[in-house]
């Protein structure tokens, strides 16, 4: 007997005329626009210039959306090549399927393109927007919710998430809302990023490697619930192995960089910094010439004064 479960959306698109709003488009959005806001705030907070993190955003936002979407569909082949499908799917981005790794890695190419156009350090700019990504995704997680998709093992706990949907094979019933799990998770790692940065004054690149590695945790038992179709090697989901490489690769970023690089880096953009210090030298050079002149005049002064002196005599 069902007591209490979360519904799902009868549909993940409202048509304002001729205009779709998908709720899964629409999460991604909100969570690039909260990403962008946190990440501006600690950008500034470390000496860094209002604006730059959006700036950088132009260029990590679409090669992330690509890189996520490249993963999905190379991991998720068969949904789109496979007999019976239609190729063209896998450009439908809206639809739902966005790998976070694929993401990552790409959003991460795309932020060393900007962040070289401005001559910013990769490290600095991926430690400021660290914890932003993080809610980025708990937010994200909400458009599976829309797509009634990426849900756990059948319970009926009171949480439970109930699927009405019978497509792509999903067979209505409750489930673990894994991806409450993860939206849920992700909030988590966004607070251990701020205070474990707050607390230790991490830089070079291990606020960020931190995020990497707490979210790494928890996508290992998240994933480790879900029941839809993924490619298993030793037994293990893909994106399992994925996860624990991942993660043990930013625990020996942390330890590595920490022994070689202690402290964190001051964050100076070119043309910030100087500009204060190069017009209070100005400032002190045109006071020096000011005294200057006034001693000159008044030497002056004193010698013509001598001068009608000495013809009085």
């Amino acid at each position: 007997m069902e007591l209490a479960y979360i519904p799902s959306p009868s549909r993940g698109v409202i048509n304002l005329g001729p205009i779709p709003l998908r709720g899964y488009a629409f999460c991604i959005i909100i969570g690039v626009f909260v990403a962008v806001w946190l990440g501006n705030k600690r950008w500034v907070a470390r000496g860094g210039r209002s604006g730059t993190v959006a700036d950088i955003a132009v260029w990590a936002v679409p090669f992330g959306l690509v890189g996520g979407r490249l993963y999905h569909v190379i991991t998720d082949y068969q949904l789109y090549f496979s007999e019976g499908r239609d190729w063209v799917d896998a450009f439908k981005i809206w639809e739902g399927g966005l790998g976070i790794w694929g993401a990552i890695a790409f959003g991460a190419l795309g932020a060393w393109i900007g962040c070289r156009r401005r001559g910013i350090p990769l490290p600095a700019y991926a430690d400021a927007v660290a914890p932003g990504i993080a809610l980025a995704q708990a937010i994200g997680r909400w458009g599976n919710w829309f797509n009634q998709e990426l849900y756990g093992r059948a319970t009926d706990l009171p949480w439970a998430l109930k699927i009405t949907s019978s497509a792509d094979g999903r067979v209505p019933g409750t489930y673990h809302p894994t991806f409450l799990y993860e939206s849920l998770w992700c909030i988590g790692v966004a607070v251990l990023v701020i205070w474990a940065d707050r607390r230790f004054k991490m830089g070079h690149g291990r606020a960020f490697a931190l995020y990497v590695a707490a979210y790494c945790a928890g996508r290992f038992w998240v994933e480790y619930m879900r029941v839809d179709d993924a490619h298993h090697i030793l037994g293990l989901r893909l994106n399992n192995w994925t996860a624990l490489i991942v993660f043990l690769l930013a625990v020996v970023y942390i330890v590595v960089s920490a022994r070689k690089r202690p402290g964190r880096e001051a964050v100076v953009e070119p043309g910030t910094g100087d500009s204060d210090g190069d017009k209070a030298a100005d400032d002190k050079a045109d006071d020096a010439s000011g005294d200057e002149a006034e001693d000159a005049a008044a030497d002056a002064e004193a010698k013509d004064e001598a001068g009608s002196a000495t013809k009085k005599t």
